[in-house]
């Protein structure tokens, strides 16, 4: 918005104005249609006219479309004053002003303008409204002067002196020294225009002495009171009262300075002078062109509290008009003018002025509007207008939707207040309604939730219906029901209200949501602290029974959390295939825990034929490697129990480590065909409509650490393993996974019939291909992986022992009874006869 000052340049800047307005105003008596054109106003008539009403047609469009800009309604009634359209003209002036307040010169000008079309007493009225509202509107010293020439000179009554023109005359001079005679550079000339008037009422008095004694008391009095008073004039102001005093008789030595000046009219010059040199400094500042207005706000605000520690509220007022007439849109300005007003004068009428001049110059100001409604409360206007002005409030802009509620919550407030006035209740409740739809989609958590609390409280204790209140927070849940707030408000009703029964319902329809922060933590305590102090002991234990699962679940989920955010303190577990010096280890401790003996299938007893020399090392090296194999995997076994078990044996394990945990596999779901790319952050994600998830396992490639697609999930109870299996099929980011009960005892049967299998298998003896079978009628295919098959030339790195000498041939036959493995017991008898 533009200032005055910003005003008077954009119009400076414009189109060409009419001839009245290039010349400040038609001169008094002369219209501006009486003055002929010249030849350059033809010119540029001729050239321009196609060309503005164009302009007019798109500010026309434009003023339609957005009627709160400022700009295009200045632009448009400049035109039109050019173009002439009186009745346009006037038309685009009342609609700006029903926004915005219009500046000193658009009131001159519009005064103006209907001045020279003005005929008969009707006109006069309406130009007389017209001066009205300009000097309602902001302070200006020249507006005064033309709003006081223009009753002079145009009502007849003032005209004539009759008693009732004297009087309206006199009223409307005291109106303008109490709005502008304080002012103290351009006060003086109110002044000195009353006294102009009085003089020429003293003037054209007949010859009856004692009417004109009082004529010459009044001049007089205007003397001593405008002495009074800090005026930049003060010292000719003086002496011009001395040369009247010396026209009437009164004054015997003018060229003195202060003789037959009346003592209390010396004294309250000299106080005057002083407070004027006081005020100089400010008053040259102001008086500077060149200031920005950054740094004439800041004089003005000094200069404000200036005054203010003086403690004249009169002159703090005036101070305040002439800031906000040069500044308007000054937010500080005008926050700091009604906060004075609120707290020194409390006047109604220049309360209720202000505050609407303040909210049309900031609209965007919300602070002004809630203290316009608590000002208007305070004088006690009536419903329409508070309700009326809330209404404005609501449909200008503010930064934030902040604001808008701060409006509304003052409304309500106001109304709650006024109930025992009689007031219906229905009127908080539309007022509720209103804020919540025009609110709620954009209104923060917080601010909501300050909104609902407080609708339901006067539902509850003045509204007196509790099926209302737990509707809004039954709405408010809908929308909100993830917020911990909303729930523990909604609950804290209920238990103030006594309804335990109501309240516990919360509780459980609540404890088991996921709250932001701690607050899945919180809600859970709350309700086992609700019991205690409330329930019985059944109510209690079913509390502890339904919070204790989910408080664990939530526990390990946190530890899950910051294991991930923090590897480092996750515990590590000992890897001894890559490590040396583990496997050692392992093999010391194996060496005092013997596995368990291998199951086999019994097979006949057979006759053993004699061995020789040879054929005795060859059998005693395959029991040897047997023994070794048996061994060796009894190592491996033993080592795998010992990880799974957390035993501490030989000293070989750290006594500090702790202790794994043991998966049982009871409640635990199988996922297969799952997205590479998946974490256990998906899963968890992918099973939180059912909850219960306490672990996820998903398995990685040992060396490149990727996920295989494969996951355990284990569950806090067979509830949630049944939900989570009944999602079985469904898309799980790129792919349908499949999820399956997972059955520990199956794979631990299918790993005892590998195991057995092992120890029938024969370790066949070198030789050519087409060499026998085994005697059990075993096939090669059926040997397991990881034993080893001697056949044809491949010995290089098989033990001496185990092949036979070199320098054999095809021809010799192979001796039987070394290719048939021996039992433990044939072994045992073997070494005994040695």
């Amino acid at each position: 918005m533009a200032t005055p000052m910003e005003e008077d340049l954009s119009e400076a800047g414009a189109p060409p104005p009419p001839s009245d307005v290039a010349d400040g105003g038609a001169k008094d008596g002369e219209k501006p249609a009486d003055r002929p054109p010249s030849d350059s106003d033809s010119d540029s008539d001729d050239g321009g006219d196609g060309g503005d009403e164009l302009r007019i047609q798109a500010l026309e469009r434009t003023l339609r479309e957005q009627p709160l800009d400022y700009d295009s309604h200045v632009q448009f009634i400049q035109l039109l004053r050019k173009s002439g359209n009186i009745e346009k003209l006037r038309a685009a002036r009342e609609e700006m002003n029903k926004y915005f307040p219009l500046t000193p010169k658009m009131w001159q000008d519009w005064a103006k303008d209907e001045i020279s079309l003005s005929s008969g007493r009707g006109s006069f009225d309406d130009i007389e409204k017209l001066y009205e509202c300009g000097v309602q509107e902001y302070l200006s010293i020249k507006l005064w002067r033309d709003y006081l020439d223009y009753v002079e000179e145009h009502d007849q009554s003032v005209s004539q002196c009759t008693q009732s023109g004297l009087s309206k005359m006199r009223d409307l001079y005291e109106r303008a020294i109490t709005a502008g005679g304080l002012h103290v550079t351009e006060g003086s000339k109110l002044w000195e225009s009353y006294r102009e008037y009085e003089m020429a009422i003293l003037t054209m008095s007949d010859g009856n002495d004692e009417e004109k004694a009082k004529q010459v008391q009044r001049i007089r009095v205007l003397f001593h009171r405008q002495l009074s008073v800090p005026l930049a004039d003060i010292e000719s102001t003086l002496a011009e009262y001395k040369s009247w005093e010396a026209e009437e008789g009164s004054t015997k030595d003018q060229d003195s300075q202060f003789d037959d000046v009346p003592p209390n009219v010396l004294s309250a010059y000299k106080k005057a002078s002083e407070m004027y040199n006081a005020r100089k400094q400010y008053e040259d500042q102001l008086s500077d062109t060149t200031e920005s207005e950054i740094n004439k706000l800041q004089v003005f605000l000094k200069y404000i509290k200036f005054e203010e520690s003086c403690g004249d509220p009169a002159r703090v007022q005036v101070l305040y008009e002439r800031a906000v007439s040069e500044l308007p849109v000054s937010s500080d300005l005008w926050m700091g003018y009604t906060s004075y007003l609120d707290r020194a004068l409390k006047v109604p009428a220049i309360l209720k002025s202000v505050y609407h001049r303040a909210t049309r110059n900031c609209t965007w100001i919300s602070d002004l509007w809630v203290r316009y409604l608590l000002s208007l409360e305070r004088i006690h206007v009536s419903e329409d207008e508070l309700r009326h002005v809330f209404e404005q409030a609501i449909q200008y802009s503010f930064p934030s939707m902040k604001e808008y509620l701060d409006i509304y919550l003052t409304r309500v407030d106001s109304l709650r207040r006024r109930m025992p006035a009689g007031l219906d209740f229905e009127v908080i409740r539309q007022t509720f309604v209103g804020a919540a739809e025009f609110l709620s989609p954009q209104l923060g958590t917080e601010e909501l939730l300050l909104l609902h609390a407080y609708w339901a409280k006067l539902e509850c204790n003045i509204g007196k219906d509790l099926a209302a209140a737990r509707g809004v927070w039954e709405n408010t849940i809908k929308k909100s029901g993830s917020v911990l707030e909303v729930w523990q408000h909604y609950i804290s009703m209920e238990t103030e209200m006594g309804h335990i029964h109501e309240a516990r319902s919360l509780y459980k329809r609540c404890y088991s949501k996921k709250f932001a922060g701690s607050g899945s933590e919180a809600i859970c305590h709350a309700w086992i602290r609700f019991e205690r102090e409330n329930g019985t002991l059944d109510d209690y234990d079913l509390a502890i029974k339904k919070v204790t699962p989910r408080l664990k679940e939530l526990m390990m989920f946190k530890a899950q959390q910051e294991a991930k955010s923090d590897p480092s303190s996750a515990p590590k577990e000992t890897s001894y295939a890559n490590d040396s010096s583990q496997k050692r280890k392992a093999s010391k401790m194996t060496s005092k825990v013997q596995p368990p003996a291998k199951k086999r299938k019994d097979i006949p007893p057979k006759k053993m034929a004699p061995s020789h020399d040879r054929g005795s090392k060859e059998e005693s090296t395959n029991s040897h490697l047997q023994e070794a194999g048996e061994v060796s995997r009894g190592k491996a076994d033993a080592s795998m129990e010992m990880k799974a078990e957390g035993v501490s044996q030989g000293g070989n394990t750290s006594s500090n480590q702790p202790k794994p945990y043991l998966y049982s596999d009871k409640c635990t779901a199988y996922m297969s065909n799952i997205d590479f790319t998946a974490t256990e952050v998906h899963i968890r994600r992918f099973f939180s409509d059912i909850g219960g998830v306490t672990d996820i396992r998903l398995l990685r490639d040992r060396f490149t650490k990727k996920s295989r697609g494969l996951a355990y999930v284990d569950f806090s109870d067979k509830e949630h393993l049944e939900a989570a299996i009944r999602k079985n099929k469904q898309k799980f980011l790129s792919k349908k996974v499949s999820i399956a009960y997972s059955d520990p005892s199956k794979s631990k049967k299918n790993r005892e019939a590998g195991t057995a299998s092992k120890g029938q298998d024969k370790l066949p003896s070198g030789g050519d291909h087409d060499e026998k079978a085994p005697a059990d009628g075993s096939s090669e295919k059926e040997m397991p992986k990881g034993d080893t098959k001697m056949t044809g030339k491949s010995t290089l790195f098989a033990p001496r022992s185990v092949i036979k000498p070199l320098g054999w041939n095809k021809s010799e036959k192979p001796d039987v009874a070394a290719e048939e493995l021996k039992s433990n017991d044939d072994f045992r008898n073997l070494l005994l006869k040695k």
